[in-house]
């Protein structure tokens, strides 16, 4: 007699079936595979600075232990580290803010499930770019709602134009959701147009939503946060990308000061309250000391991408313009291929390279393009720039 346990049918929630799976996360397996294979690979798939976490935040991390401040905090986070930032927004943006409108986050991510279940109600529409970084749409799709995917072209900086919120905004639409920089584009929103975007948010009466996670890591002289236009704005932010603290999960967020109550009500239901030991060891992300570590990593990447875009242009890649910030090249391979799939696929099998298809972002040409990222040393690009050179001749 079989005796084993059988697993009972399980009703998950219908919303699941819109969610895409996060095809980045499938490259880097099958690169792992191909790694303990004893193959070399070259790693521009993944969104991950390189560098590990800076010292001086381990080290406040060491001391924050040996302290025993292993407790929950309160749920928008330790005082100390909020002030800190609302430092950073002085120092950075020339905008004031008072504590209370940030609230510290496990994540990013975190910040974005807690704005979605703030701002987005079943039947809402949410424009946002496509492409765009993947796991927003599907915030939204977990929200009984509905992404309003704009097709954003190389020709505008792979960032809507007003005529085109016009066009895909709907009755039932109830926010804009940007990103800048952006992930996968590397392209940001300029500040004049910014300005007007919000105007037009506003006329609309649609909440604006800004991913800042990679301000920081920005190669272009004027870098607005959408704070200093417009104070009515969300902002998500992290720690895991500029000041590389990718594993600490540790994030942020800045709500206006009539939603305080209600972001603050979320934070203690969803996650209590975000890993105390990161949030002191982030404190010493502001200090002199790490900045000056930030900043000379910062260059690095700045190398980093003047020499992949100038090489992938050289072998027949479309890019954008003017690559902005962040640590990706959105790569056109229509020279090459029209299924950036499979381009993907064989680079990596038969060549050795990992990258991200376009089909992760997005819908709209979605087979047309690639993201590179340059989180590997300039020893490992210019291996994956041969590779590539192989690949493509």
């Amino acid at each position: 007699m079989d005796y084993s346990p059988k697993s009972p049918a399980v009703s998950t929630s219908s919303n699941l079936e819109k969610v895409n799976p996060f095809r980045v996360m499938t490259v880097m397996h099958r690169a792992a595979e191909l790694e303990k294979q004893g193959r070399q690979i070259v790693h521009m798939e993944v969104g991950e600075p390189d560098f590990s976490t800076a010292k001086p935040i381990i080290d406040a991390a060491k001391i924050a232990l040996d302290k025993g401040l292993t407790q929950y905090t309160a749920a928008p986070g330790i005082n100390e580290l909020r002030d800190s930032i609302v430092q950073h927004y002085r120092d950075r943006h020339n905008v004031e803010l008072i504590r209370e409108r940030i609230l510290i986050t496990p994540g990013a991510s975190g910040g974005l499930a807690l704005l979605a279940n703030l701002l987005v109600s079943t039947g809402d529409g949410i424009l946002i770019n496509d492409p765009a970084y993947p796991c927003v749409r599907n915030f939204i799709h977990l929200m009984s709602a509905q992404p309003q995917l704009i097709p954003v072209e190389r020709e505008h900086n792979f960032q809507p134009t007003l005529s085109q919120l016009d066009q895909y905004v709907q009755p039932h639409t109830t926010g804009l959701w940007l990103a800048s920089p952006s992930n996968p584009t590397g392209t940001i929103i300029e500040r004049n147009h910014l300005k007007s975007i919000c105007g037009w948010a506003r006329d609309k009466g649609l909440h604006v939503l800004v991913d800042e996670i990679y301000q920081g890591l920005h190669y272009v002289e004027d870098m607005p946060s959408v704070l200093e236009l417009d104070q009515n704005c969300f902002v998500v932010n992290s720690f895991s990308k500029y000041f590389g603290m990718t594993g600490w999960r540790l994030g942020w967020i800045v709500v206006p000061e009539s939603i305080v109550d209600k972001a603050n009500i979320l934070a203690q239901n969803l996650y209590i309250s975000a890993s105390s030991i990161a949030q002191h060891a982030a404190l010493a992300a502001f200090t002199e000391e790490a900045k000056i570590i930030l900043r000379e990593r910062c260059a690095a990447f700045r190398e980093r991408r003047d020499y992949l875009s100038n090489q992938l242009e050289a072998l027949g890649f479309k890019l954008p313009d003017k690559i902005q910030g962040a640590f990706y090249v959105y790569a056109d391979i229509s020279r090459f291929s029209c299924d950036s799939e499979k381009f993907c696929a064989d680079l990596l099998e038969k060549f050795g390279v990992a990258s991200t298809p376009g089909s992760d972002f997005g819908d709209y040409q979605a087979n047309q393009f690639v993201r590179f990222a340059f989180t590997t040393s300039m020893k490992s690009l210019e291996v994956g720039v041969e590779r590539l050179r192989a690949a493509v001749s």
